[in-house]
């Protein structure tokens, strides 16, 4: 259940990818504008709300916050498709944002009362699954009904059901005892946030693993937000087929690689555990020849076959970066420890990322004319993963000794 609503948590934070070139048209819009839009406007106030939601969530019902989380930001997707100008779509994916803050934390912290450190890596693997799902059904639904509907028609068919799922959440879902799995009796007080971030700085694994992260989602939300952008300016491919592809190569294949790659390290770490970094690292260094090759090609299906490695490969840190997070902090400071990766990791991610690269593509537009989009993802793209890959490897030297000073 915590997966499906993580996928819906995706799904209206994708639409707007495969949407955009619409919006851009019709509300005459800067690709900075579009940047802001699905970058920082989103990011800021999805982290901000992060950390308060996540406190709450560290001493009260994590099930109610995350179904009251699930009907805000579903019924402002929803409120999307009747915006009349800029400012309207900012205040409404601001509006997103807010509700999609309490979606993750909670989430996590009742997937680790549940699942062993030895088995939370494919437990958050699979929950982070419903990132690719989200977005295969963000690309699936969003362009078909984009080229036959308009875009407006798509935030409101994608919006809706999520405010149904929400109550439905809330008749099925249990909360689980905290401190379920390790039977440990739990206090009601909180832990103070200075205590928990103290925690958390102490670790350098947690240093070089959360700017590792950061980095990876630099890549991995710019290519979400641009890519299609990116396929249809410079290989004039329509959003019903473009949809259908980058379905199948983010969201299936990152299913696939997020799920896989949490069950490896799993597997890996009884002989060492730096395979929980190891394989983030790995995966990095893999994708990045790949993701050249990608805005090298000249051709529609070569780009996109030239996909399909990073597409596999760019979500295998997320499940391992959850588990190592919540297995360096004590059982009252997972959801909060969640919320200040998440803090960390959006802000640079999600908040940078595309508007990053809608800034250079504005600036590089005079010159390269279309192709301006494609130079801004090749100039900075490639880089900022192979940095990813150099902190995954750098916080695989702390880690074991970092696992053995953490607080019970």
């Amino acid at each position: 259940m915590l997966t499906l609503v993580y996928a819906f948590n995706f799904i209206d934070r994708q639409l707007l990818a495969i949407l955009q070139e619409s919006i851009k048209a019709d509300l005459s819009l800067s690709d900075s504008q579009l940047g802001l839009l699905t970058g920082f406007a989103f990011a800021i106030f999805y982290v901000t709300a992060g950390i308060p939601i996540a406190r709450w969530a560290d001493h009260a019902n994590r099930r109610n916050i995350v179904a009251g989380s699930l009907f805000i930001w579903s019924f402002m997707t929803a409120l999307s498709g009747m915006v009349q100008n800029y400012t309207q779509l900012v205040l409404a994916r601001i509006g997103v944002g807010i509700g999609e803050a309490g979606g993750s934390p909670p989430s996590h912290s009742m997937i680790s009362d549940i699942f062993p450190p030895n088995r939370r890596a494919t437990a958050l693997g699979f929950y982070s699954t419903g990132v690719s799902f989200g977005i295969l059904f963000g690309f699936l639904f969003g362009g078909w009904l984009n080229e036959y509907f308009g875009w407006r028609t798509a935030f409101l068919v994608v919006g809706i059901p999520g405010v149904f799922l929400s109550g439905l959440i809330m008749l099925t879902l249990r909360e689980p005892t905290r401190g379920l799995i390790e039977q440990k009796t739990v206090t009601a007080e909180s832990v103070p946030l200075k205590k928990v971030i103290q925690t958390l700085w102490e670790s350098r694994t947690f240093r070089h693993l959360s700017l590792a992260a950061s980095l990876n989602a630099f890549s991995g939300y710019s290519t979400a937000s641009w890519t299609a952008s990116f396929m249809i300016r410079s290989h004039e491919m329509s959003t019903g087929e473009l949809g259908t592809w980058l379905a199948i190569i983010i969201g299936l294949c990152g299913a696939i690689g997020v799920f896989f790659g949490g069950m490896a390290a799993d597997w890996l770490s009884p002989r060492d555990k730096r395979w929980y970094m190891w394989l983030p690292a790995i995966s990095g260094f893999i994708a990045v020849p790949f993701m050249v090759a990608v805005y090298l090609a000249d051709t529609p299906y070569v780009a996109l076959s030239m996909m399909l490695i990073p597409g596999l490969l760019h979500q295998v840190y997320l499940g391992n970066t959850l588990a190592t997070t919540h297995n360096l902090v004590g059982l009252k400071m997972r959801a909060t420890s969640s919320a200040i990766l998440f803090f960390i990791l959006n802000i640079i991610g999600l908040g940078c990322g595309p508007f990053l690269v809608g800034v250079l593509s504005d600036q590089l537009s005079a010159s390269h004319g279309a192709d301006s989009l494609r130079l801004a993802m090749l100039y900075l793209l490639p880089a900022v993963m192979f940095w990813s890959a150099c902190h995954f490897y750098f916080a695989s030297k702390h880690l074991r000794k970092d696992l053995e000073a953490a607080p019970a």
